[in-house]
């Protein structure tokens, strides 16, 4: 989604309504709009302030300067606009969900390339090993090389299937309104990295 995704007026609109939801900072803002398109659309600063500025110039918004953060919340009169463009609203929302749908579908096309691509790596990989053996007699290192290579596709493959499972799942709750706790993340980090330590350790135990 390019940022043409809001046309004129548009983030306006939808900017009062992250702020309808709560009080919001500049780069909480920043990082709404973020997470809403799925990652695919992250605004400027120099995008999001000066409507910001402009919002509370109408005053459809106030700024609450608190140290080095200025909070920015939606007034009666922003309440009042939004309840009046309630139907553009909607209409913006169903261009955002369109859109993670989208992603979604370039993702998968993206795994079945992938795995489109590691079938004809293997099947070329085979012809060559054909090659070969015709040339010398195939040895133990031959079978033991062959299938490390077929291995390592396949360990390609599932790390690239997982990935774009999860991002894709990440991506489409966010951008749907769920949140996304810092547990999650952590303990999706620490999944991770017991599962690296685990291949690490068997890659240098004995006999591998």
């Amino acid at each position: 989604m390019s940022p043409a995704v809001f046309s004129h007026g548009d983030l306006r609109l939808y900017l009062l309504s992250l702020l309808a939801e709560s009080p919001q900072h500049g780069y909480g803002i920043i990082q709404s709009l973020t997470d809403r398109t799925g990652g695919t659309y992250t605004p400027s600063a120099g995008t999001i302030y000066p409507r910001l500025a402009k919002l509370e110039e109408d005053g459809l918004v106030t700024k609450t300067v608190d140290g080095r953060t200025t909070i920015y919340a939606i007034t009666e009169a922003g309440r009042a606009e939004l309840a009046a463009r309630e139907n553009d609203l909607a209409g913006i929302e169903a261009g955002l969900t369109d859109s993670v749908r989208l992603i979604a579908t370039e993702v998968r096309q993206s795994v079945q390339d992938a795995m489109k691509s590691l079938r004809a790596d293997l099947a070329a990989a085979e012809k060559d090993d054909r090659t070969a053996a015709k040339i010398r007699p195939r040895t133990a290192s031959d079978d033991s090389r062959l299938l490390s290579r077929e291995e390592m596709h396949r360990a390609d493959a599932i790390i690239n299937a997982f990935r774009a499972r999860v991002r894709t799942d990440l991506r489409t709750h966010v951008a749907k309104g769920g949140s996304l706790p810092a547990s999650v993340v952590t303990d999706l980090e620490s999944a991770l990295d017991e599962a690296a330590r685990g291949v690490t350790v068997a890659l240098s135990s004995p006999g591998r």
